[in-house]
């Protein structure tokens, strides 16, 4: 059962043949059993849980029928969650228990989900590795001496491993994407604006962005009809009609035009990668599909723009920690100013604090015009590129990272390589645009591969599609590591 998708356990719970309870029993139990190893449930409690699931069982018994009612999820630890301890992989917030829920934790309540607890991940989402959280690196179940990828590692790996069937994340980068190719699932960004950022504990308000994480395609379009929808409280929520991201479901691919950037196909891709996609664009041309050349000349310089606006928007967002209202205070200081140094200093990770520094730089009198507006220009300029590219194509294609799961420490000194690890996921998130990726093959490692789609603004349901057929005509999907 723990390999069985959403649709396939909504089913079985709508036929009576599992419980919620049952249900999450099982997968409490393959927590405790696989976390120890692959650290990637920060918090875990079996009594709210099981609360949940027997309040899921007693609104089936009374008549409801939710596609989604009684089925469980894990949470990335960044959203807000009531009476739960939601760190954000950090010690500034290792005590902060949350008083209110965010919109999406909203959502999946209403959605009669349980919570079955709060995942790692790297500090404030900042990471490609998941190795900067408080709490530890979190493990590739594939390979235990590899990184799952960030910030989502811990949402990607528990997913990954079977101890929950689908998990939240949040990219702000290719934070749900790159985790997602490294750990073998499947995972959606949406569109900007698509998801309420509200509860969600910011890094880049601009380019922050919750979405699901599961096996397939499917599942996440099931997901994203939960988490989608306006919001008032999010200045930056969309108001728009609900819709059903599982609607184009089942369309064939019959003249479907796959752009395929130049630029992603350079170099700087592995060799195992580069084969897996091939194979894939071959199986896309099976299923009927066309391919197209598209250019996308300025994504070379998404990387340089994106570590400038992030930290930027970083140092602004983070500032709030100080050890006045809530989170980590220093025990010992002299005056005001000396408890904000000394709480900031050993309350925020390594990482954090570069980015914090860059950020104030780029922000401070005498860069700001040659550092944050520059890089607002390019972001416009990246954006404009995918516009023209659409024109000739329905979706673009291409890798989700230049290679599969590096080890562990193997490039926790060399910050530079570690964003690289990126390159081809920052663009979509500078210009706003949905991707997502899926497993595609696997190198000689006998490590996941990810394939990215990106599509236009609000085409999810045809970007799922598109996936989705992929994945009725391979099984790198149902492949899991034990």
């Amino acid at each position: 059962m723990i390999h069985a998708s959403l649709t396939q356990l909504s089913a079985l719970l709508a036929e009576k043949k599992t419980s919620s309870v049952e249900l999450c029993t099982d997968y409490l139990g393959r927590i405790a059993a696989l976390n120890p190893t692959l650290n990637a449930f920060i918090t875990v409690d079996p009594d709210k849980t099981l609360a949940e699931a027997r309040a899921a069982d007693a609104r089936r018994a009374q008549g409801e029928a939710g596609p989604l009612l009684g089925v469980p999820i894990a949470h990335k630890d960044i959203f807000c969650t009531e009476g739960w301890p939601t760190t954000c992989g950090s010690k500034m917030l290792a005590n902060f228990v949350s008083p209110y829920d965010a919109h999406v934790i909203s959502q999946f309540k209403a959605a009669g989900m349980p919570s079955l607890g709060k995942t790692n991940m790297d500090e404030f989402a900042m990471g490609s590795s998941n190795e900067t959280s408080y709490f530890g690196p979190v493990k590739n179940p594939w390979d235990l001496k590899a990184v799952p990828g960030g910030s989502s590692g811990g949402s990607a790996a528990c997913v990954a491993a079977r101890m929950a069937p689908a998990a939240t994340g949040t990219d702000t980068g290719g934070s749900i994407r790159q985790p997602a190719a490294l750990c073998g699932i499947t995972g959606l960004k949406p569109t900007y604006g698509l998801v309420s950022r509200y509860g969600m504990i910011a890094f880049a308000s601009s380019l922050d962005q919750g979405g699901p994480m599961a096996q397939t395609a499917e599942d996440c379009g099931l997901l994203l009809n939960v988490m989608a929808g306006f919001d008032r409280r999010d200045s930056t929520s969309l108001e728009r009609e609900k819709e059903d991201y599982t609607r184009d479901l089942g369309k064939p691919l019959n003249g479907l035009r796959i752009g395929l950037p130049r630029e992603f196909f350079a170099e700087g891709m592995s060799a195992d990668t580069a084969r897996a996609v091939d194979e894939a664009i071959a199986q896309y041309r099976r299923l009927g599909a066309e391919t197209v050349e598209v250019g996308l000349p300025n994504s070379r310089l998404s990387v340089a723009a994106y570590y400038v606006l992030a930290p930027a928007e970083a140092s602004s967002n983070l500032s709030r920690f100080d050890g006045v209202r809530y989170g980590y205070r220093t025990p010992e200081y002299s005056d005001l100013t000396d408890m904000y140094e000394k709480t900031r200093a050993e309350g925020f990770g390594a990482e954090v604090k570069r980015r914090i520094l860059i950020g104030t730089y780029v922000l401070s009198h005498g860069y700001y015009d040659a550092y944050y507006i520059q890089a607002q220009r390019l972001r416009r300029l990246i954006a404009n590129d995918f516009t023209e590219a659409f024109k000739q194509c329905d979706v673009i294609l291409g890798p989700t990272a230049p290679g599969t799961a590096f080890k562990l420490g193997e490039k926790s000194d060399d910050p530079v390589q570690m964003y690289l690890s990126d390159i081809y996921t920052i663009a979509v998130n500078l210009a706003g645009l949905p991707g997502m990726s899926l497993p595609c093959g696997f190198d000689s490692q006998n490590l996941p591969i990810g394939l990215q789609l990106i599509g236009n603004y609000f085409a999810e349901a045809k970007m799922l599609n598109v996936a989705h057929q992929y994945q009725l005509a391979t099984d790198w999907h149902q492949r899991a590591p034990f």
